[in-house]
């Protein structure tokens, strides 16, 4: 034995190293049923394991590991287990001989398994990647890049060198599925040219993608997500393999849908209704908090009353085990659900109370919204709030956060903000942005309100500070050269600071960057409301006025079956008060199919956004019927509107009723005047009279009025036109009082509900008088003999009796 050993040295040594069976390794690798199994393989060859085996080990690890229920209790019995701190050492002496692909994979599984980013193989294999980086193929690549997103990476020089090897490689690049998780990597630090050729690119590359890639789909609504680019041609494509998918969606796959269509305000009826049916089926299969909340975060905003009734019980059940990031977003879904169960609320809440130290800003401004929506009252917790507030506020240096900071204190009961509150304020204000400035004026007219309302000293320092934000505002809407930057600052603004203060400078500043505005931007059919809105709501007739509305209506047309019911019921109303009645469109809406459609939306709304659909309804199917009579479109809202206005029959309120009494004495007593009228139709008049043929008033039937208490409303027939019961040559008029809201500001020009509004009280026979408040409050009509004039020139045509 010792004269073979001494002969044959070579082959001995590889004798003695052999695995103990003649198989190859990776084979009995592959025959492993647990981690157990392969854990001793690689124990009993660790002297041997060559790259390509060590590379398998870690592919087979993560097959187990996705097998896995309890993923997360396994991947830490994984990490600490010595075989796999075997695994890892052995690979980072072996790092230089691994293959691209390997390296790369091996990276991706030891990130599954949690290893630290510091951790020297992780360190190891990211430095090796970036070594290599530039002979990668584009799989590798794109999987390199997922790696160093889920380090957080996004903003890295690392990263910066793979969007520079996208660029130069964009048009050899044909794995749509590679591209576009590269694209979702490297979309935090794109420019806007090469976004768009990321999305042309994906455009060209979406028909050759197999109609199941639907993680495909995902990421690339995801991409426009990140660049905050609502791109309506890839959306819908992406949608529609998402619905012929629907069967193998799970819950992850459409809550982060969900997610994505609201951020970047698309809707999809058939999304949503097919999103409905899917979670409402997984309802019993959740047991655990985890993917419970994630159920009810997801179906809770569209779920019907039973379900909810459901959710919220397994909820409450459930509720002593919730986490502070669960219970958060339990509460932001309730706000969405408009929820009233004050057990459940209190519940949730006293979750949030206890955790109140763990949330950052943006979530405290999340917890104080909705407790407010909610109205639940806690001063404990409210006080805790404000001091957790303003204590980040202190040390807060990044504008964004300090506006959070800032809204989130003018919501409470008590909002106090004191000199180095407003300091913080005044020392950001040159980095922020038109959304942040808007935040800021309206916490600061919040704050003005609150101090009217309990004679504060503190309004000086306001008024100071909200100069300066018009101040700021200028200056960026002057400085701003970039029409979709500027659309996405102001996509977004709430209140009435932004309308009021900077109305002209937008304007200038719109007209400035008017040659960006093109035929991708604008015209897509889902785009079109948003295109004919301001016209709509402003009334100004855009330039070559028919030309315009029917090159919108062309785009539509072959999408009337496809647009979410309740935008094509925006979409009509808005038509509407422009008076164009497109005929198709009209008949799209008023047929039994699509209103059925539009009362399962209906249930999937929350009650505020649902009466509102149903009122502009109402609305356009009064228009239709008053405006376009030839089109035959029956009036079926006499219910409805009955059901609505008994809610409304209250008090005169004093104003109402020193009107009255000068009515009253113009026209000769107080039955010549009739208060609060409802016509045909459903329009509600302020104050009504009649005039006969020699314009002498003529006496309404008595009708038993106590001041101050609106009369009885009488339900007849709704269709017969009210001037038809008049005597020959008498007419009757229609006396309005407009607030400033009826007009465009700072200027007396109609807006268009109060325009349409005028048009139809003339059809059914009015003389329409709209007397602008503003005029009737102005120091010109001080005086009672001065108004009283002024409705007699009005009324009779005449001034001074």
């Amino acid at each position: 034995m010792l004269r073979l050993r001494a002969v044959c040295p070579f082959s001995w040594r590889m004798f003695q190293f052999r695995p103990y069976s003649c198989e190859p390794l990776i084979s009995q690798m592959n025959k492993c049923t647990d981690e157990e199994q392969l854990f001793d393989l690689i124990e009993k060859n660790k002297a041997i394991l060559s790259e390509k085996q060590l590379g398998c080990g870690f592919n087979i690890l993560w097959q187990f590991q996705k097998q896995k229920t309890s993923s997360l209790k396994n991947v830490e019995c994984i990490r600490n287990h010595p075989q796999f701190l075997t695994l890892l050492n052995l690979t980072t002496s072996k790092m230089e001989f691994l293959k691209d692909s390997t390296l790369v994979n091996v990276l991706y599984i030891t990130q599954k398994f949690a290893v630290e980013a510091h951790d020297p193989l992780v360190e190891a294999l990211v430095t090796e990647a970036w070594r290599r980086i530039e002979r990668f193929d584009i799989d590798v690549l794109s999987k390199f890049s997922s790696c160093l997103a889920d380090q957080h990476l996004y903003f890295s020089p690392l990263m910066g060198k793979i969007a520079d090897i996208v660029n130069r490689n964009l048009e050899t690049i044909q794995d749509l599925r590679s591209l576009s998780v590269l694209m979702v990597s490297i979309s935090s630090l794109i420019s806007q040219r090469f976004q768009e050729q990321l999305v042309n690119k994906t455009e060209l590359l979406f028909d050759g993608i197999d109609s199941s890639q639907v993680i495909t789909a995902r990421r690339i609504v995801q991409f426009l997500r990140n660049i905050k680019y609502s791109y309506y041609p890839l959306l819908e494509r992406c949608n529609k393999v998402f619905l012929s998918n629907a069967n193998h969606l799970d819950l992850e796959s459409i809550s982060k849908i969900l997610t994505l269509y609201h951020s970047l305000q698309f809707h999809s009826f058939e999304f949503i209704i097919m999103a409905k049916k899917r979670l409402t089926e997984m309802i019993p299969l959740f047991s655990q908090p985890a993917s419970f909340v994630k159920l009810f975060v997801a179906l809770g905003p569209l779920a019907g009353p039973e379900e909810k009734k459901q959710l919220k019980s397994t909820i409450l059940l459930m509720s002593e085990e919730l986490t502070s990031q669960q219970a958060l977003a339990v509460m932001g879904a309730m706000e969405e659900m408009e929820s009233r169960n004050s057990h459940l609320i209190k519940r949730i809440a006293s979750i949030l109370h206890k955790n109140l130290d763990n949330y950052k800003p943006v979530e405290l401004l999340k917890i104080t919204q909705a407790l407010i929506f909610l109205h639940f009252r806690s001063k404990e917790l409210f006080v805790k709030l404000q001091e957790l507030l303003l204590s980040y506020l202190k040390i807060s240096v990044i504008p964004s956060e300090i506006c959070i900071l800032v809204c989130a204190i003018s919501m409470l009961p008590s909002p106090h903000l004191d000199e180095a509150g407003i300091s913080r304020i005044e020392a950001v204000l040159p980095q922020c942005d038109l959304s942040d400035l808007n935040g800021f004026a309206t916490s600061v007219l919040r704050w003005i309100e609150y101090d009217h309302m309990y004679l504060d000293s503190n309004t000086g320092k306001q008024l100071k500070l909200l100069q300066k934000l018009d101040h700021y505002a200028h200056q960026r809407l002057q400085n701003c050269n970039d029409l979709n930057l500027l659309w996405e600052e102001l996509r977004s603004l709430k209140g009435d600071w932004f309308a009021d203060s900077l109305l002209e400078e937008t304007v200038a500043t719109l007209q400035r960057l008017m040659d960006e505005i093109n035929y991708i931007n604008v015209i897509h059919p889902f785009a079109v409301l948003a295109v004919i809105l301001p016209f709509s709501i402003l009334n100004y007739d855009p330039p070559q006025r028919d030309e315009f509305f029917g090159t919108c209506i062309q785009h539509l047309n072959s999408y009337l079956g496809l647009l979410d019911p309740l935008k094509l019921v925006f979409l009509g109303f808005s038509l509407a008060t422009l008076q164009y009645f497109p005929e198709d469109l009209l008949k799209a809406i008023f047929n039994i199919k699509f209103l059925a459609r539009l009362d399962s939306q209906l249930e999937l709304l929350c009650s505020s956004l649902n009466m509102r659909v149903q009122f502009r309804l109402m609305e356009l199917n009064r228009a239709v019927c008053l405006e376009c009579p030839e089109y035959q479109i029956p009036w079926f809202h006499d219910r409805f509107c009955q059901q609505q206005y008994n809610k409304d029959i209250g008090s005169m309120n004093g104003a109402q009723q020193q009107i009255y009494k000068m009515l009253a004495e113009v026209l000769g007593g107080i039955n010549f005047v009739k208060a609060s009228v409802l016509t045909p139709y459903y329009h509600t008049i302020g104050f009504e009279c009649i005039l006969d043929k020699r314009k002498k008033p003529l006496p309404y039937e008595s009708h038993n009025i106590t001041l101050g208490k609106l009369p009885e409303m009488h339900w007849g027939s709704n269709t017969q036109i009210v001037g038809s019961r008049l005597p020959p040559g008498a007419e009757r008029i229609a006396l309005e009082f407009l607030d400033p809201r009826a007009f465009c500001r700072n200027i007396p020009h109609l807006k268009g509900k109060s325009a349409m509004k005028k048009r139809h009280l003339e059809i059914l026979g009015y003389r329409v008088i709209q007397i602008p408040l503003f005029e009737w409050n102005s120091m010109a009509l001080s005086t009672k003999d001065a108004r009283m004039d002024y409705l007699r020139e009005h009324i009779f045509g005449e001034g001074k009796s």
